[in-house]
């Protein structure tokens, strides 16, 4: 057997952590017969509730969002890493459910919540409308108790001063047959001394209630803990021993934030947790990807309490035993041959309809049609893709006819509204079409004067941006050959830590996606402009 052979044979005995790369956090994982399906947050991205599917918990697939359109999520004017917040996907009765936060704001100690409910005879739909629940609380998950009952549960948020703003883990009973709340909610876990207790997941095994739940916040403290009882209601007991995961106190981890996690059974019994994890590029440094999904073993004895190995994440896991399912190799190039865009795109906002995203008028070109500045928060004109390693490239091929300054088409390498890097295309003042590079810090923008290139009347412009550790890099090529922008930009602002910003306590900027790669096009005068991309191709090194 050949080195090359072996270490594929290895890997696929082997869950390589983290299993979904980038932007991936929140997850809730699911199985129906021989199908996993992991479903995790998106935010102020279309498509939300972004799916993936495995039939070996080592090898998935990108199936694209649940939450494909307005009908289902209207995220115009949603601030920034406001939108959905930790999907909850469950099946009960031959159907999927699925129950997602929308989250309005989170300043001054406000939320401004509103949880929905939808569900579909197949994970590919069709989703029906979706039925507003509740504004108490986010994270809201389903309960399918033995007996038939479905009951949501849900952090029961507390905005006034002075109080815990995580005032415990509420439940309440949720009629599925006529889509209605039934009865009062009552709190039954207020959490551990970890506190800022969120996420939970409910589950029914040896005539015990687990509950699973988030604790410590969302960075460096994160962990999932687990507490039972044999009363729904509760009480409920935590586990004696601590967390059931964290990487709080580890610095020297490679996966950290290791925390909000969700169980699965395998159909001979083993037992796995999906969880978020982040890799910071330095000990307890930013963490460019963003947060991410990784799967651990769990043991769990009869009569005992749910671990896992050391109660820190692994790299590398065990995996049950299942039959190898590789998926076939996602494409390097997309050349928009395809009706609608593929699973690996995103877009900002508002969904990818026709109206601006046109993959008919010219057949084998994503056709975007102009849209909003970097800070417009309703109609911006953005198609990108998650950032899945350190290194990594995004190249395209563009045309464009730039009428004046307030024209813009490029690449972006983006996080959100006031962090970005972007080179574009657009008229100079003396009629040129020119290339330009402008960068954003926290809402503060640098332009690069000096690094202005005439396109020579190029019609076909070849555009780079390229992820290199801590530095993000650009480049061009007008028909004699790729050339580099001779600039290293920082990296680093393109992360959760970087957007963060705190204000007497409480968050008045949050950071809770990761880096973008993207195709970006604004037409500031709202002049009707297009660009024309001929292909995308994207390469991690």
């Amino acid at each position: 057997m050949s080195t090359e052979t072996a270490a594929a044979a290895t890997a696929a005995r082997s869950i390589q952590n983290p299993v979904l790369r980038g932007f991936n956090p929140d997850p809730s994982i699911v199985r129906v017969g021989a199908d996993y399906y992991l479903a995790t947050s998106t935010f102020e991205w279309y498509p939300g509730v972004r799916v993936h599917h495995s039939r070996d918990l080592v090898h998935w697939r990108a199936l694209g969002g649940i939450v494909t359109d307005r009908r289902l999520l209207d995220l115009r004017g949603a601030g920034d890493s406001n939108g959905v917040w930790a999907p909850d996907l469950t099946y009960h009765d031959g159907r999927f459910h699925l129950v997602y936060s929308d989250v309005a704001s989170f300043a001054s100690g406000y939320w401004d919540p509103r949880n929905f409910h939808s569900s579909a005879p197949a994970i590919d739909g069709p989703w029906d409308d979706p039925t507003p629940l509740h504004g108490r609380g986010f994270d809201a998950s389903l309960f399918h108790d033995e007996d038939g009952s479905t009951w949501l549960l849900n952090l029961s948020a507390d905005w006034r001063p002075g109080r815990d703003p995580f005032g415990g883990i509420e439940i309440q009973r949720y009629d599925l047959a006529e889509r209605a709340l039934v009865g009062e909610p009552r709190i039954i876990f207020t959490g551990t001394a970890a506190g800022l207790t969120e996420g939970p997941h409910l589950y029914r095994h040896e005539g015990w209630y687990w509950l699973v739940t988030a604790e410590g916040g969302t960075s460096w403290e994160h962990q999932v803990t687990v507490a039972r009882s044999r009363e729904l209601f509760g009480p409920y007991e935590p586990d004696p021993a601590g967390p059931l995961l964290t990487s709080f106190g580890r610095p020297e981890l490679r996966l950290q934030k290791a925390g909000h996690g969700s169980l699965v059974r395998t159909p001979d019994g083993q037992w796995f947790l999906a969880h978020l994890t982040a890799r910071p590029a330095t000990p307890l440094g930013n963490c460019v990807l963003g947060r991410e999904t990784a799967i651990q073993r769990v043991e769990w004895p009869s009569g005992g309490w749910p671990r896992v190995d050391g109660g820190i994440p692994a790299d590398e896991v065990p995996a049950p035993g299942l039959s190898p399912h590789p998926w076939p190799d996602e494409p390097a190039t997309d050349h928009f041959d395809g009706p609608t865009l593929g699973p690996e795109w995103s877009t900002l906002r508002r969904p990818a309809t026709p109206d601006w995203v046109d993959l008919a008028t010219r057949p084998s070109h994503l056709r975007l049609h102009g849209g909003q500045s970097p800070v417009g928060r309703q109609r911006p004109s953005l198609v990108a893709r998650r950032v899945g390693a350190t290194s990594c490239e995004l190249s395209t091929v563009v045309e464009f006819v730039p009428r004046d300054h307030r024209h813009l088409a490029g690449v972006t390498a983006y996080y959100n509204t006031g962090n970005w890097h972007f080179l574009y295309l657009t008229r100079s003042d003396d009629g040129r079409v020119v290339l330009e590079l402008l960068s954003s810090d926290r809402g503060r923008r640098t332009a690069h004067p000096g690094l202005t290139v005439d396109t020579g009347g190029a019609s076909r412009v070849g555009l780079r941006a390229s992820f290199d550790g801590p530095a993000v890099r650009f480049g061009y090529d007008l028909g004699g050959g790729w050339r580099e922008v001779p600039v290293a930009l920082d990296a680093t602002i393109l992360s959760d830590e970087h957007a963060a910003h705190v204000v007497d306590g409480e968050p008045a900027a949050w950071g809770f996606t990761g880096a973008f790669l993207g195709l970006w096009v604004q037409d500031l005068g709202a002049d009707g402009v297009h660009a024309d991309f001929d292909e995308a191709t994207y390469r991690e090194r």
